[in-house]
């Protein structure tokens, strides 16, 4: 019996221990992508003596597992003793590594943001063809605006029957309003340009003007030359730089224009004179034509859909054919917003070369 007591008293302390290392919170496993990113900052706590009532907090059972650093500064010391341990495909900067696991919230936050910043962003993302029938689709409305406008446009009885038998009267009621508003009178002063609109700070007319026609041959021979070119350049540099290319075609072209009204026009009153408007879609047209000219000389382009003929040549006739109107002058075609147009087109490919 006395052999006996000395033996439990000697077991006493181990006993005690072994309950106190039971009260020891469990840590949870972590599974990292780095294999030895799981090695801890610091070296792990002592076990508790036996006389310790209960452990503190910050104490781990010892492991050689890995176990879950306790901060922030932990991980990424962890991540570093891991990067610098390892070679092969992770050895990269720490930065890209840990940012992986948000690159799916980092592409959408900032599509959105962008999205915020520039309304018209998503053009950005439209197919190429897309972009050229929206252009196209704009040039075509305007010039029912133009036939609206027109006094000797009007809904014929059969025309009515037929709106109110497959649109409801909808269609027929918003055409009747547009005519009530839609005048030859509001079509000038918006969408023509002009030295009397410019002074009059009639601004918008400058780009407004670019998609107006009130010639259906006019329109027509515009938006193809803008649908064969415009959809190769928007197929090679994107939809946004099409949409950039026709309005800044567009915008020259008005400048140039308004420049040979005010120093090179007769100052007369009537057609020719410095007061002639103008409108058509030719100055942005002609920028992507010699656009494409300019990035593809030797291709054959057929003239007036004819005559085959290297694509610098025919360059170098729509280019004479403008400085010889606008020397001539008096002339029912725009030569100086065309040359607009070329301009905007040669300073851009003298940037794509590096030239500028």
């Amino acid at each position: 019996m006395a052999a006996m007591r000395r033996l439990l008293q000697q077991l006493q302390p181990v006993l005690a221990q072994q309950a106190a290392l039971r009260r020891v919170p469990h840590c949870r496993r972590l599974h990292s992508p780095f294999p030895l990113a799981a090695a801890s900052a610091s070296p792990p706590a002592p076990a508790p003596a036996a006389h310790s009532p209960s452990p503190t907090p910050r104490l781990l059972p010892r492991s050689t597992g890995s176990l879950l650093p306790a901060s922030a500064g932990a991980v990424v010391a962890a991540a570093r003793t891991d990067t610098a341990r390892n070679a092969g495909p992770l050895d990269e900067p720490l930065s890209l590594q840990l940012s992986r696991a948000s690159d799916c919230f980092a592409s959408s936050s900032s599509t959105l943001l962008h999205g915020v910043a520039a309304p018209w962003a998503h053009w950005a993302t439209t197919p190429a063809d897309d972009m050229v029938l929206m252009l196209a689709g704009a040039n075509v409305a305007v010039y029912g605006l133009w036939r609206l406008a027109d006094p000797n446009f009007g809904l014929g009885p059969s025309m009515r029957i037929w709106l109110d038998t497959y649109t409801g009267g909808r269609l027929h009621t918003l055409l009747t309003s547009a005519l009530s508003h839609v005048d030859l009178r509001f079509m000038a002063d918006h969408f023509m340009i002009s030295l009397d609109n410019f002074k009059s700070l009639r601004l918008h007319t400058l780009l407004t003007c670019a998609f107006s026609h009130k010639d259906a041959n006019h329109l027509f021979h515009n938006m193809m030359g803008l649908y064969f070119f415009g959809s190769s350049i928007a197929r090679t540099f994107g939809p946004d730089f099409l949409l950039k290319l026709y309005v800044q075609g567009a915008l020259l072209g008005s400048a140039f224009y308004l420049t040979e009204m005010a120093f090179l026009a007769p100052q007369k009153e009537g057609f020719g004179g410095w007061n002639t408007p103008a409108l058509g879609a030719s100055a942005a047209v002609n920028a992507t034509v010699l656009l494409y000219i300019f990035l593809y000389p030797t291709n054959i382009l057929y003239l007036h859909f004819l005559i085959p003929l290297p694509a610098a040549l025919v360059g170098a006739y729509l280019i004479g054919a403008d400085l010889r109107r606008v020397k001539k002058g008096n002339s029912r075609v725009a030569g100086s917003a065309h040359l607009g147009g070329a301009v905007v087109a040669a300073l851009v490919f003298a940037e794509m070369k590096g030239w500028i």
